[in-house]
């Protein structure tokens, strides 16, 4: 699944078009690596996203098409 799906289908962010900005602006990286919105998530990897001050860093635990609200916080850890 590309980056810019996860974030959204996670609602880590709430849109797939603020992911994507972030994405392009070199805020958003993987395992490491500043990553582009379309960039494959796999299971296991770390996404970093600075958020003005903040930094959040999430490790993915499942890769999923379409979640329910409820159970979108499953497809992740925060760390």
């Amino acid at each position: 699944m590309r980056l810019d799906k996860f974030l959204k289908v996670s609602r880590i962010i709430k849109r797939r078009t603020v992911a994507n900005e972030a994405c392009d602006g070199g805020r958003v990286s993987v395992n490491g690596k500043t990553a582009k919105a379309g960039l494959d998530v796999k299971v296991g990897d770390i996404i970093e996203i600075a958020f003005g001050n903040n930094t959040t860093r999430v490790e993915v635990l499942s890769v999923q098409e379409s979640v329910r609200k409820e159970d979108a916080g499953s497809m992740y850890k925060s760390l």
